[in-house]
């Protein structure tokens, strides 16, 4: 496959995403999977050859290989893998055996790289980001090229082109998993399963197991929190909503939200 995209580079690699991600939603799939794979053929022989079967045989042979979330579709990072060469790919940086699952580490992160607390991160702190995630790959990658790859990744996740990414975008580039509160019913009927569900949510969350969400642990629950009822909020949003409920539940102001402060906020019992 990678023979068919000879001397790719990231801006090359960023006009066939783009290309084939055709709706623009983060991933190719349904329709755009059969146009990418068709493309493939095109590549790899005559166009005379080919056949709806072969299309169909093609991607079914290289997604069960790269497609490691198992989902029927394309993320941006398994396309990399897929089609641009070793040297050139610098999405792989962010590649796991499974995307990041909890919201804790994902907060961890964008609180490390939003580096003037603006609620956005630009890309002189997007180069810094990239620049930790190479030196800890052993990979020497010059600060020209390193501004290649900033101006790919702001083309590519910069939804809505102001010149940052914003909490939503820097989700994407980590491909964090669904929300975790969406495991649970909001109208459990009894109070046993309320305060069963209590403590899975809360051991999730605090991830440091001292017994109080702290720092980007509050950070990682306020977003998933308010992700139910919005689709996305952004970094001085999140800001706002986090004082809010440091100020309605942390009772004895210690900057933290003990487990049966948060379990009173939420209204479950946690003794019989």
């Amino acid at each position: 496959m990678e023979g068919s995209f000879d001397n790719l580079d990231a801006a090359g690699f960023l006009q066939i995403w783009q290309h084939f991600d055709s709706d623009d939603n983060g991933y190719i799939e349904g329709k755009e999977l059969d146009d990418f794979f068709r493309h493939m053929l095109k590549k790899l022989g005559p166009q005379d050859q080919i056949t709806e079967e072969k299309v169909q045989q093609l991607k079914q042979r290289f997604m069960s290989a790269y497609d490691v979330t198992a989902d029927g579709r394309l993320q941006i990072q398994e396309l990399a893998h897929m089609i641009l060469p070793e040297d050139e790919n610098f999405l792989l940086v962010f590649r796991r055996e499974a995307p990041l699952d909890n919201s804790v580490e994902f907060m961890k992160i964008w609180r490390k790289y939003d580096m003037d607390s603006s609620g956005y991160i630009k890309p002189i702190e997007l180069k810094s980001f990239l620049k930790d995630l190479f030196d800890q790959h052993k990979k020497d990658v010059s600060s020209s090229k390193l501004d290649e790859y900033v101006n790919a990744m702001m083309s590519i996740f910069d939804k809505n082109k102001d010149g940052t990414l914003d909490l939503n975008d820097l989700a994407r580039i980590l491909a964090l998993q669904e929300n975790f509160l969406l495991k649970f019913k909001i109208d459990a009927s009894s109070q046993e399963e309320r305060k069963h569900d209590f403590e899975k949510v809360f051991s999730h969350y605090d991830v440091s197991k001292t017994g109080a969400l702290e720092g980007p642990e509050v950070d990682g629950f306020v977003k998933d929190m308010m992700e139910l009822v919005r689709p996305s909020i952004s970094g001085p949003e999140l800001d706002k909503l986090r004082a809010i409920l440091l100020n309605h539940c942390d009772v004895n102001n210690d900057g933290k939200i003990q487990k049966n402060e948060l379990a009173l906020c939420l209204g479950v019992k946690l003794n019989p």
